[in-house]
């Protein structure tokens, strides 16, 4: 994967190389959670490596967004999004072991941290307006959560049709963060409307 990027966005290759690695990033983050899912419900012994591998995926988008935002906010977002991923962990094995009262209790903390991630990242970038933002990530908590209990309750095919529609919505959380990258380091003097 390509991380070094030039700052100068009116670049095609520039932009397409960016539109292209938060794809990649974004479904590695749901492809791997979801192989999380699976591991865990079905508790299948490559549960560690599932595990490590997704929690690499934070600090995979932390490389890229060092690049245009520098190291301390690249951090921050690695620990928001790790955070993210900790909470469905939670979320997900209070699911299975039937402790209802924990399981919405991390579900307040999980839109809590979407909440954190979209501030955090409309502070960044004026092309990452906070509300447009949270509608995303509420879009793919629900729909996380839609997979564990479709899963959970074996309802395989409805599932796999869940996922699908989860794919088309974390590549538009791609697009919005490339494209608000490209318009902020293109529109340098103009804020959005």
């Amino acid at each position: 994967m390509l991380f070094n990027f030039n700052n100068n966005m009116s670049n095609i290759n520039n932009q397409v190389n960016l539109i292209n690695t938060f794809r990649r990033l974004w479904e590695q983050h749901i492809w791997w959670t979801r192989s999380f899912i699976i591991s865990t419900i079905c508790e299948l012994d490559d549960l560690p490596s599932v595990t490590e591998r997704l929690l690499r995926n934070p600090n995979d988008f932390a490389v890229v967004l060092r690049n245009f935002y520098g190291i301390d906010n690249a951090k921050k977002f690695d620990f928001l999004l790790t955070e993210h991923l900790l909470i469905a962990e939670s979320i997900l094995n209070n699911l299975k072991l039937e402790k209802n009262e924990d399981f919405y209790q991390d579900k307040k903390k999980w839109y809590a941290n979407a909440d954190d991630i979209s501030i955090f990242l409309a502070n960044l970038n004026p092309y990452w307006p906070v509300k447009q933002l949270q509608t995303l990530l509420y879009e793919h908590l629900k729909m996380i959560e839609d997979i564990i209990v479709l899963r959970m309750n074996a309802r395989f095919s409805v599932e796999v049709a869940r996922f699908d529609s989860t794919e088309a919505q974390a590549l538009k959380i791609a697009d919005t963060m490339s494209y608000g990258i490209i318009n902020q380091l293109t529109n340098r003097n103009n804020t959005p409307q």
